[in-house]
């Protein structure tokens, strides 16, 4: 009985070891490595998560952990210094390479017009930042730097917290979201099963006397308008072009419940306690904030985040750009600053 015992043990093992080595392959065909497309490390100055530096491959990093490439400090006369503050929307692990993403891309535009000057850039975002991180982000490690632009792309992460910590206040949760576990960091085939499994947990309408989160959509988006004006100008104390982007989801006005069901897929997984009605009314929301600091501050503000299109072509997931899509989303980016009159003297003329 025994030997039999451990030998089917021996055999869900083997099994298991065998799935966990096809996701592996799986993620190494899709992501060019076998291991999880993000690395990071505890920053002992901040506290911040920040990427691991000198990092190599289809995601590289400096020797500070910025996804862009090293930068002289300080920072050489005549150069002009872009940096971009954002979460994993700006980091672009979807994207095929640095070279892919949309903060680069938006580099070899000012390049092209700007043949005059001398350009660098850091991309100075991470998995998971809020509009706060990029605060401590920006007084700690950006700011320092003494960039001449910098470029602000937040909104989603803001509502998954502010929505979560509400939740908290609720007592709807013990947690406040999704929490990653111990075996989640280390097998890929537990991460994606765990996931599977909440998406489809909240894919379902929630069963009756189910507690829902009550909640103001505007209340959310005010909080995250004070904070984001906060940055905007400590961000303007530091560099004179200053631009705000509002934010790209996959989930659209005018969308059936099924096609805004599916474009918040994994949105719901992060945001458990909205529903895809709220979670587009949330980005709306929030969205309508970043256009009233622009005004407010002088930021330059970028829109047309609707121009992308809300497909797989484009879209990874709920949020996250693929190359296409990083393509257009630089095209709005660049667009605004070289319209901009800040900018336009800065690259001199």
């Amino acid at each position: 009985m025994r030997s039999r015992i451990a030998l089917s043990g021996g055999a869900v093992l083997f099994g298991l070891l065998a799935l966990e080595g096809a996701v592996r392959v799986r993620h190494y065909a899709k992501h060019g490595t076998f291991v999880p497309i993000y690395a990071f490390q505890t920053d002992p100055v901040t506290g911040l998560r920040v990427p691991a530096p000198l990092q190599r491959g289809r995601i590289a990093t400096d020797s500070r952990g910025f996804r862009s490439p090293e930068v002289e400090e300080p920072k050489p006369e005549g150069r002009m210094r872009l940096a971009f503050l954002g979460g994993s929307t700006t980091y672009c692990a979807e994207a095929s390479s640095n070279e892919a993403t949309w903060p680069a891309l938006v580099v070899d535009a000012v390049r092209a017009a700007c043949p005059g000057r001398t350009v660098d850039w850091l991309n100075a975002s991470s998995a998971g930042y809020t509009v706060e991180s990029s605060r401590t982000n920006l007084r700690a490690r950006v700011g320092p730097l003494a960039p001449d632009v910098i470029v602000i792309y937040h909104a989603t992460n803001d509502l998954t917290r502010d929505s979560n910590d509400l939740a908290l206040e609720q007592g709807i949760t013990e947690t406040g979201g999704s929490q990653e576990d111990w075996l989640e960091r280390w097998s890929m085939l537990w991460e994606i099963a765990k996931k599977n499994f909440f998406l489809r947990q909240r894919a379902q309408s929630p069963a009756p006397g189910t507690k829902r989160l009550d909640v103001s959509i505007d209340g959310l988006a005010e909080g995250f308008e004070v904070r984001l004006e906060a940055l905007v100008r400590e961000a303007q104390a530091v560099a004179p072009v200053v631009a705000v982007a509002t934010f790209a989801h996959r989930a659209r006005t005018g969308m059936s419940g099924e096609e805004l069901r599916e474009a918040c897929e994994t949105a719901l997984f992060y945001i458990p306690f909205l529903d895809p009605e709220q979670i587009l009314a949330g980005i709306e929301a929030y969205n309508a904030a970043v256009r009233r600091v622009a005004e407010r501050t002088g930021a330059v503000l970028v829109g047309g985040e609707g121009d992308i299109p809300a497909d797989g072509v484009h879209f990874n997931d709920s949020v996250h750009l693929l190359d296409p899509g990083c393509r257009l989303q630089a095209e709005r980016v660049s667009a605004a600053l070289l319209s901009a009159p800040a900018f336009r003297e800065l690259c001199g003329g």
